[in-house]
């Protein structure tokens, strides 16, 4: 019996009404030129268009990029709906403008990693990779 093994699958989504995506897009192209299959949603996106997205994509991670301050809901309301969903098992990290106090009780809801400005993309790639591993099917 033969195992395939494909790329990664990230969804990268801007939640809520931020209107700065130049941060998501950089991570999007990071993770892309590291070899991930990357879906980038575009601005405005609500948490059920994004676990749509991520479902209807097969993905294995979804990558959420918050300025508004918004964080704690936006994050919260993809969690749930990923439970909701039967899709609890598609690893959700964030990063954006979060406050280190906010960090601890995100990941307590569920947020595998948040990984705030100045964090390099190699350790954000290198972080998905160990996190997410490759994808294989039977």
């Amino acid at each position: 019996m033969g195992v395939a093994s494909g790329p990664i699958r990230v969804v990268v989504a801007k939640p809520g009404l931020d209107g700065h995506d130049r941060g998501a897009k950089v991570i999007a192209r990071a993770l892309r030129d590291a070899g991930m299959e990357v879906v980038y949603t575009g601005l405005h996106q609500t948490p059920e268009q994004i676990v749509d997205t991520a479902i209807q994509e097969d993905a294995d991670a979804i990558g959420l990029s918050v300025l508004s301050g918004a964080h704690n809901t936006l994050f919260a309301a993809v969690i749930e709906l990923l439970r909701e969903r039967d899709a609890a098992d598609i690893l959700v990290f964030g990063g954006g403008i979060i406050p280190e106090a906010d960090i601890a009780p995100l990941k307590e809801k569920g947020v595998a990693a948040i990984f705030t400005p100045g964090t390099t993309m190699a350790t954000i790639v290198d972080w998905v990779r160990e996190n997410v591993g490759q994808r294989t099917e039977i």
